[in-house]
């Protein structure tokens, strides 16, 4: 039996049955994660003690009666209970195309999460599976001795002398997230990134509204002037521990602080017998600087996952002709790196210049 779930009751009964369940998961992250024109669903299907439920955002394509599906930015992908590598998706794969032809949607996309194990079982011949990158974890199972093993040298040396410079304080009230929030927008102005980066004050205070997860800031303090120079979002849910948002006053860059919250989180986490503790990859899942940063940290190296899927070809390559205008210069079969490609930010882009 498959059904969609809409509301938020039923969706958090689901969400809370699964031990391995992410933040990215829930029904909050999803409301704040959202555009206007996107609704949140969650594919519940069950076959005997057996459940699946596979959280997305769903869009209309254009002027057309149809839909499209995506899921969250971050690592999110099926959930499972009862089902280990030996399950036979086969009836799942059934009901799936059947509730998607029902609802008029045409393709689905989902980031999968390193951390959940079984997806790849789930959503096994449904689709293509591709790897996009690598993201970088702390192996929070390793004794505190041989995760610091891993650190790099200078990181080493870096960390000692920031908690020299520096003291750390978990904090919550409304004015210092203010203030983080301002560091952080900075921030974001200084690495020149794009606008989708730059989230509003009140989706950073949403975090800490929710109750599906919970949300830690910490910051670091200069010991001298007692000013916040630096602050870092983690996202914690059941064993996983998400490194989310940070940022660093520019003046006070050599003190390398955010280096230093990544660490004072390790510890904590630890003491709190978490497993995971995923720092994530470069910018656009791209081998680059900030992928970088955040191997100084660890080698334990996770692969990121994409699930593209076209339930009916013919209607997704009529839709993508249908998108596309005579300045386009696109060829459809050569469209392999956006999906679904009638959504490829070039195409329109091109639209646009006429």
């Amino acid at each position: 039996m498959t059904t969609i779930i809409t509301k938020k009751k039923a969706w958090c009964n689901l969400i809370n049955q699964c031990e391995n369940a992410d933040f990215y998961h829930t029904f909050d992250y999803h409301l704040l994660s959202k555009s206007l024109n996107e609704t949140p669903i969650l594919i519940q299907y069950k076959e005997d003690n057996k459940v699946i439920g596979l959280p997305l955002l769903l869009r209309k394509i254009g002027n057309t009666n149809y839909f499209d599906a995506t899921s969250v930015y971050g690592y999110s992908g099926p959930l499972t209970i009862n089902i280990d590598s030996d399950f036979d998706n086969i009836n799942f794969k059934n009901e799936l195309n059947k509730v998607l032809l029902e609802q008029n949607i045409i393709t689905v996309f989902s980031r999968l999460n390193p951390f959940v194990s079984n997806q790849e079982t789930v959503l096994k011949n449904i689709g293509f599976i591709y790897n996009s990158g690598k993201i970088v974890n702390i192996d929070l199972t390793k004794n505190l001795e041989n995760q610091k093993k891993d650190y790099s040298k200078r990181y080493k040396t870096y960390i000692n002398k920031s908690r020299k410079l520096c003291y750390i304080k978990k904090v919550n009230s409304k004015d210092d997230i203010t203030e983080f929030v301002k560091i952080y927008h900075a921030n974001m102005k200084r690495v020149n990134a794009t606008s989708n980066y730059f989230f509003p004050k009140e989706y950073f205070f949403s975090f800490f509204d929710s109750n599906a997860f919970q949300t830690e800031l910490l910051v670091a303090i200069d010991k001298l002037s007692n000013e916040i120079i630096a602050g870092a979002m983690f996202i914690k849910k059941n064993k996983i521990i998400q490194y989310h948002l940070s940022g660093s006053k520019e003046n006070y860059l050599e003190y390398n602080a955010i280096k230093l919250l990544i660490d004072e989180m390790r510890l904590q986490a630890s003491s709190e017998n978490f497993i995971f503790f995923n720092l994530g990859g470069g910018v656009g899942n791209k081998e680059d600087s900030l992928l970088k940063f955040k191997s100084g940290f660890s080698k334990d190296y996770k692969t990121f996952k994409l699930w593209k899927y076209t339930i009916d070809q013919n209607l997704y390559k009529n839709l993508v002709f249908q998108m596309q205008t005579k300045s386009c210069k696109l060829n459809f079969n050569n469209c392999t790196d956006f999906f679904p490609c009638y959504r490829c930010n070039l195409m329109l882009h091109k639209e646009n210049e006429n």
